[in-house]
């Protein structure tokens, strides 16, 4: 089979899960960016969206072309990652100001997120892997764009709709919560972090919110509250989560391993901008060591993809 042919095929049966990829490196972006390096942040950038391009595709090819496989996969919670990419995408274009590129991923997110959410909340089971937070994830998703769009574009309206999607996100985390699989933390394969995960982007959430001049008086006092409460649940997950990595070690690579480089990713991320955003300076740095962790651990991930995948195996 030509090089063409395999890449082809191996594109086609990539999982939903594979959108974790471009989470990771899109909110890697936008923690280096945030830390002033540049040229890795646009690096990070091109990579995530040359992904995007090719799950995208990939995605509008099943919906038309593979009805049946579409619906099995919108089925499971994974199929989320779609919307939360898209929306982390979004936030580093935001970043980058431009704002038009931004708006149109996420009407485009918006649009996709309320049948997926429908589709894989009808679905859960009783006891779900950490990709169940991925409902609050691409909620948040929503909040952190709209906000980060209505304070480019002073819109006070996207500021509320970013409100209501941090108040539902909190809700649908706490239902996942009630679904989740605790023993996912010793044995799951890579998207368990995303129970931290899912808080740290409530926290970036709540921070870009907290740092809106719309909101002042109790509100301001609420926000900032939900969001240091958000990144400090998500700190003490970190802390679990490493130490049972530690304590029983996963090597072997699997696509689920990028649900992992994601929630380190954005924690670092959420203590950078929750650092100004609630007048908490020693948050800063904190958050740098963490990205520093963030970004070794998408190279080891990266690496362990390429022995998985050399020719030959």
């Amino acid at each position: 089979m030509r090089s063409g042919s395999r890449l082809r095929a191996w594109c086609t049966a990539l999982p939903p899960a594979a959108g974790g990829a471009v989470m990771a490196a899109g909110i890697l972006s936008v923690g280096l960016e945030l830390t002033g390096r540049t040229r890795l942040s646009l690096a990070a950038l091109a990579v995530a969206g040359a992904l995007w391009l090719v799950l995208a595709a990939d995605f509008a090819a099943r919906l038309v072309g593979d009805r049946g496989r579409f619906r099995a996969e919108a089925d499971t919670p994974a199929a989320l990652t779609a919307v939360a990419a898209t929306t982390v995408l979004g936030a580093r274009l935001s970043q980058l100001g431009r704002q038009h590129e931004a708006a149109a991923l996420l009407a485009l997110a918006a649009l996709l997120w309320p049948g997926l959410l429908l589709s894989v909340v009808r679905h859960w089971r009783r006891r779900m892997p950490g990709a169940a937070f991925l409902v609050c994830v691409a909620t948040q998703g929503l909040a952190v764009l709209s906000a980060a769009l209505a304070a480019a574009r002073h819109l006070d309206w996207l500021a509320r709709a970013a409100l209501a999607c941090f108040c539902l996100g909190l809700l649908l985390y706490a239902l996942a919560l009630t679904r989740f699989d605790f023993h996912e933390v010793v044995s799951g394969a890579g998207d368990h972090w995303v129970a931290g995960g899912a808080l740290s982007i409530t926290a970036l959430a709540g921070a870009k919110l907290t740092a809106s001049p719309v909101w002042t008086g109790p509100a301001h006092t609420a926000l900032r509250t939900a969001t240091l409460a958000a990144l400090g649940v998500s700190l003490a997950w970190y802390a679990v989560l490493l130490a049972a990595e530690l304590r029983s070690p996963r090597p072997r690579y699997d696509i689920r391993r990028w649900s992992t480089v994601f929630p380190l990713g954005m924690t670092a991320t959420a203590c950078l901008t929750a650092a100004p955003a609630t007048a908490t300076p020693w948050l800063r740095p904190l958050g740098e060591v963490l990205l520093w962790i963030a970004v070794a651990a998408c190279a080891l991930t990266c690496l362990a993809f390429a022995r998985t995948h050399r020719p030959g195996r």
